[in-house]
């Protein structure tokens, strides 16, 4: 195994969707609100980590691979800072498009007594406009042109960066390249995907995109879905994440499941974006699509350990994968 990730070191990744900005206040819970029935929470640490599309980024850096995000922030101070958090990463910020009058998405997450009480999302999910998506497309274009690209992962949050027209331009590029395309869907854009490498919903996309009641437990009700989509986007592989049961995945080759690894769940957040960016590097190595599944499985679970979003420790998935 040391070997794939060796060559995981050579690969340089494209990422384009939405980014955002994780906020963070830790405290602590000793009283009641007299003024309404909410805890109060005495905040001791205060923290900003990249986010969304950008968290997928961290995802393929941990595993030592050079990404490279593609994306649009606004021109506000949380853009500011967002940019000034990706340099301290080492992470390129060449492909960030700035649009005056968009916000730049920061979610803040308050926890207490280890565990998240509350979420506020500061956003807006106005898809780009023409001119905005032949902006960013051109970005993208100048960047396949430039530098070697081994693939691309769509990280789509329904924030409005990915469109239609945009998923159509690049995937027919990466085509006529021959470079991967991995997929992280939301409900607005589900079905455009046509003709891509691997498609990763979890379970609850799955259903809400095909409109269709999929039971796991159920003999057959995954493979019909997962045939279904697979017809109607064309694409190579599906690839559905499912929580406490695991991952399951289809291609040409068959069907599998590879049932999840006892653990003890601290906090989901950000599980989806270490699967799809550890699976796009397993399979941009050249690793077959079941041991590919079986790996993201393993570095998904590993992240649930955590309160909060983390990127993948690749010496502790190295180890457990031995």
């Amino acid at each position: 195994m040391s070997e794939l990730f060796s060559r995981f070191g050579s690969l340089n990744i494209l990422i384009i969707g939405d980014v955002m900005m994780d906020s963070y206040l830790w405290g602590k819970v000793d009283r009641i609100s007299p003024e309404a029935p909410v805890p109060v929470i005495s905040v001791r640490k205060k923290e900003n980590r990249l986010g969304g599309a950008a968290n997928v980024a961290l995802n393929v850096q941990a595993l030592g691979a050079t990404p490279l995000i593609c994306s649009v922030i606004g021109t506000d101070s949380e853009g500011d800072t967002y940019l000034h958090l990706m340099e301290e990463q080492g992470l390129p910020t060449e492909g960030i498009i700035r649009i005056d009058g968009r916000p730049t998405t920061v979610k803040t997450r308050v926890i207490g007594l280890n565990q998240q009480m509350l979420r506020i999302d500061a956003e807006t999910d106005e898809e780009l406009n023409p001119s905005e998506t032949d902006l960013l497309l051109s970005e993208i274009q100048t960047i396949l042109r430039n530098r070697k690209i081994d693939a691309i992962i769509f990280e789509d949050y329904d924030k409005g960066v990915i469109t239609r027209d945009l998923i159509a331009a690049v995937v027919s590029e990466a085509n006529k390249r021959n470079i991967i395309t991995t997929v992280d869907p939301k409900k607005r854009n589900f079905l455009f995907y046509k003709g891509v490498t691997l498609f990763k919903p979890n379970l609850k996309e799955l259903r809400e995109g095909l409109k269709m009641d999929i039971d796991p437990t159920q003999p057959g009700s995954l493979e019909k879905a997962a045939e279904n989509l697979r017809s109607e986007l064309g694409c190579v592989m599906v690839m559905v994440t499912l929580s406490e049961l695991g991952v399951f995945m289809m291609s040409h080759n068959g069907e599998k499941v590879m049932p999840a690894h006892i653990r003890k769940i601290a906090d989901v957040s950000g599980a989806g974006d270490t699967v799809v960016a550890t699976a796009t590097l397993c399979l941009a190595a050249g690793l077959d699509e079941f041991k590919t599944a079986a790996i993201a499985n393993l570095a998904g679970g590993l992240v649930c350990e955590h309160v909060g979003v983390v990127s993948i420790d690749k010496e502790r998935l190295m180890r457990e994968m031995n």
